[in-house]
């Protein structure tokens, strides 16, 4: 009896279950579309930005490298002209000028290099944060009017 009673109940369940789905499928199918749209937006921004985080990493690091190797080379310079005028008195003082000046204006000449790569770079990540988003978020906007259009027809 018992099985009998469970059996009715999951019958009367189930029909109810295809009434409703029956009667609601195209909010249904709209709130699925919806939702899919929505949780594909955010993947989509949440990899161009990890993306971008990415790219802006690589830019610090490399701009980090790029200045101790300047910095190095510098110092080297400065210690190698240095030890040949005290030690060899190879060079005479304008030598040691010039040599220092030229130098520093590589060293400051990089510098700016690096300064000039960053913020190119700094104004592309800003424009595809800017844009990619908003151009993602438009597209999104039109299949799901269209998805939702499509059903209700």
């Amino acid at each position: 009896v018992v099985g009998v009673v469970v059996l009715v109940v999951a019958v009367a369940l189930l029909v109810v279950v295809v009434v409703v789905v029956v009667a609601v499928r195209e909010v249904l199918v709209v709130v699925v579309v919806v939702v899919v749209a929505v949780v594909l937006l955010v993947v989509v921004v949440v990899v161009v930005v990890a993306v971008l985080d990415v790219v802006v990493l690589v830019v610090v690091l490399v701009d980090v490298v790029v200045l101790a190797v300047v910095v190095v080379v510098v110092v080297l310079a400065v210690v190698v002209v240095v030890m040949l005028v005290v030690l060899v008195e190879v060079l005479d003082v304008v030598v040691l000028v010039v040599v220092l000046v030229v130098a520093v204006v590589v060293g400051v000449v990089v510098v700016m290099l690096v300064v000039l790569v960053d913020v190119l770079v700094v104004l592309v990540v800003v424009v595809m944060v800017v844009l990619v988003p908003d151009v993602v978020v438009a597209v999104v906007v039109v299949v799901v009017v269209v998805l939702v259009v499509a059903v209700m027809v």
